[in-house]
């Protein structure tokens, strides 16, 4: 095993690059290696400090592989803006620092909290509003999910070939007596769980079969496979709770491990989908409107890793495949995705073999980061409830008097 070195810094230019694509490859270069301490944007510069053994040559290699990556093909994406609203954001403070401070939020690593009062009660009210509100005007029926998928599941998304550096492997002890007594006496012997010590993951570990699921929609067509719809289709409901591997990515500002994804999903004929997506979008501008939020709605891409970045991005960008609604951050001057709404055309439909007569269906979702949600509100109006829109404070009063009733 290699030793790791003294802590160095190199510099990347990205001017080659369109601006709006700086931020995409300061996200993907947090792959390139695991000697990766921190990372950031100066302008046009790429910043990386690390430790690996290998000095800079190296890291500066496999970020100029990124850029090579991301300036092939389409080099400017079609925006969008459906919607826009600025909004008054009283809080100026820390909504991070406060919340640890206040303890209403424990971290235990990068990306992984725990949530206190209120920022519990927060979450459960934002899904109960989703619920209420939103699903329930679709019709939609209420599902439930494991917390892990199969891997062939997996495959026939093209979760592999699309956001591999996301996923995160389930496995076990392998069923034998020697490995399982083994391993234990290993750890006894070590004095308990020691994270830098090897693990002959060959020997102990079979082979996974499933991994924690990274989107709450893809159990829907695993539970439709084989199925012929009847009708104009289906909607379902429901809320996973989502793991998403995603590096040092984890220390920008809502990039959660382990979130909450509270999902509407469409399944059937192209204009159902189409219509209920349209509709979707028409709920999100009237909560942004009621509670007051500094937010936009626009197209966009999913951060794809591969090698057909460029297509698979500019593809969903120009045929507008994918909206979001981004809520602004006022303290750090940015915005961050807390909704979606897709629509997958026939992909899911094919590869899940769920029909509309003699076609495949088609597929779209709208979904909600639930801590997201929470986090975006509290950094514009803070933790002061009287700081809040009035609309927002009022439904949620009710919902707390309901729920304790």
């Amino acid at each position: 095993m290699e030793q790791a070195t003294e802590q160095r810094e190199c510099v990347v230019s990205l001017e080659r690059l369109d601006p709006n694509q700086h931020g995409q490859v300061k996200y993907a270069s947090s792959f390139v290696d695991e000697a990766i301490e921190r990372i950031w944007l100066d302008g046009t510069n790429l910043h990386i400090v690390h430790h690996s053994p290998h000095g800079n040559d190296r890291i500066i290699a496999q970020v100029e592989r990124l850029i090579e990556r991301f300036s092939k093909g389409d080099f400017g994406f079609k925006e969008h803006i459906l919607y826009e609203r600025r909004g008054e954001m009283p809080y100026k403070g820390d909504i991070i620092a406060e919340l640890v401070e206040t303890k209403t939020i424990k971290v235990l690593d990068q990306g992984l909290f725990l949530f206190r009062e209120p920022f519990s009660s927060l979450m459960r009210f934002f899904d109960y509003t989703f619920v209420t509100r939103i699903a329930n005007a679709f019709g939609a029926k209420e599902e439930t999910y494991p917390a892990i998928i199969h891997l062939t599941t997996l495959d026939k998304t093209n979760h592999f070939t699309s956001f591999p550096e996301h996923l995160h492997f389930l496995s076990h002890l392998r069923d034998d007596l020697d490995v399982i007594e083994s391993f234990s006496q290993s750890i006894r012997e070590a004095g308990g769980w020691k994270p830098e010590a090897e693990l002959d993951l060959n020997r102990n570990m079979p082979k996974p079969k499933f991994a924690m699921n990274p989107s709450t929609c893809y159990h829907c067509y695993e539970g439709l496979q084989g199925e012929t719809l009847e009708g104009d289709g289906l909607i379902a409901t429901a809320i996973a709770k989502c793991h998403r591997y995603e590096s040092h990515n984890h220390g920008d500002f809502g990039r959660l491990l382990d979130f909450s994804m509270r999902e509407v999903i469409f399944v059937g004929k192209p204009e159902f989908v189409r219509e209920n997506r349209l509709k979707a979008v028409e709920h999100l501008k009237g909560l942004a409107e009621e509670w007051e939020l500094d937010c936009i709605i626009e197209n966009a891409n999913d951060p794809f890793f591969t090698n057909d970045f460029q297509v698979k991005a500019s593809f969903q960008r120009n045929q507008e495949m994918k909206y979001e609604m981004r809520l602004t951050i006022p303290r750090i001057g940015k915005s961050i995705a807390c909704s979606s709404v897709n629509f997958h055309s026939t992909a899911f439909g094919t590869a899940f073999n769920i029909s509309m007569g003699k076609r495949p269906a088609t597929t779209g979702c709208l979904g909600f980061g639930i801590e997201r949600w929470v986090f975006a509100f509290l950094a514009q109006f803070g933790l002061d409830e009287g700081q809040w829109p009035a609309k927002f404070r009022e439904q949620y009063h009710a919902w707390q008097a309901k729920s304790i009733g």
